[in-house]
């Protein structure tokens, strides 16, 4: 909805602290060198398929031996109200709201509406189950390649304040500056490493799951918001070992005009393929 806030100081390690300003759809290298000992290991996914509607972007990312793809599928909605339209998509307005999906992935690696029936933000676990999901004459599915640049650098950030990836194409603009109301998900699988943060932020809906775990509930219609996991307070909860690859899911939901925002920053990401759901 809105654009991002000030700028946002990102912690590399417990003594490297870097201010970021005027973040703008250009990525950054912000951090370490990389260890060229580590080849990365494969991920233990594999791609199943992708979107209706094959999208062209830029991809990066990666260290020696492993470039990942970081794609993933934006799906676009109609905005409610209008012939087809979605009752989730262009309707709520609000700050936000914790518990719309359940805490642990579902068997299909989405998330789980956790409600019978509505909340102040959605309309119902129907027309959720819609959201990364392809339903003809609901959503268009397009592929999407998070631009990562590609340096000697193994932390990335991505940061766009005006993102909209489909601009012009699934069902189109619908007579706005820009194509609203849409979902994006992404899945990878990561390095664990000790002193390892994970940033990531937007608007609307954020919800970020590793090894299967929501550890970030940015839920409902709101502003720009960003929140920052520290992965070695979590590891024993998150049965995290140090060496070891593990899932990340990312879903994102772009639901109400006037502004889009997305903030992604890397870690040591180990998928050299894409991982598409």
């Amino acid at each position: 909805m809105s654009a991002l806030p000030p700028p946002l100081a990102i912690l590399l390690s417990a003594a490297s602290v870097l201010a970021l300003a005027g973040c703008n759809a250009t990525p950054e290298i912000i951090g370490k060198t990389m260890d060229l000992s580590e080849t990365g290991g494969g991920s233990s996914f594999s791609p199943t398929g992708g979107g209706s509607d094959q999208g062209a972007s830029s991809s990066g990312g990666g260290h020696a031996g492993c470039a990942p793809k970081l794609d993933g599928v934006v799906r676009d909605f109609k905005a409610y109200g209008t012939p087809g339209g979605h009752p989730d998509f262009e309707r709520f307005e609000g700050i936000g709201l914790e518990g719309i999906v359940e805490s642990v992935l579902g068997p299909d690696r989405k998330p789980v509406y956790a409600h019978e029936g509505a909340t102040e933000y959605t309309a119902g676990p129907e027309y959720f189950e819609q959201w990364f999901r392809d339903v003809p004459e609901v959503n268009r599915s397009i592929r999407y390649t998070v631009p990562l640049d590609v340096s000697d650098g193994e932390f990335r950030l991505y940061s766009s304040k005006e993102f909209f990836p489909i601009d012009g194409r699934g069902w189109g603009n619908q007579h706005r500056d820009h194509n609203y109301g849409f979902t994006f998900e992404l899945h990878m699988s990561f390095r664990y490493r000790s002193m390892d943060d994970f940033i990531f932020g937007g608007d609307d809906d954020i919800w970020v799951f590793i090894n299967n775990q929501l550890v970030m509930d940015l839920g409902g219609v709101h502003g720009s918001t960003f929140d920052t996991l520290d992965l070695d307070a979590m590891a024993e909860q998150l049965g995290l070992e140090l060496g070891k690859d593990y899932p990340l899911d990312i879903f994102f939901a772009e639901r109400r005009s006037g502004g889009s925002s997305f903030m992604i920053s890397t870690l040591k990401y180990t998928n050299c393929d894409p991982i598409i759901l």
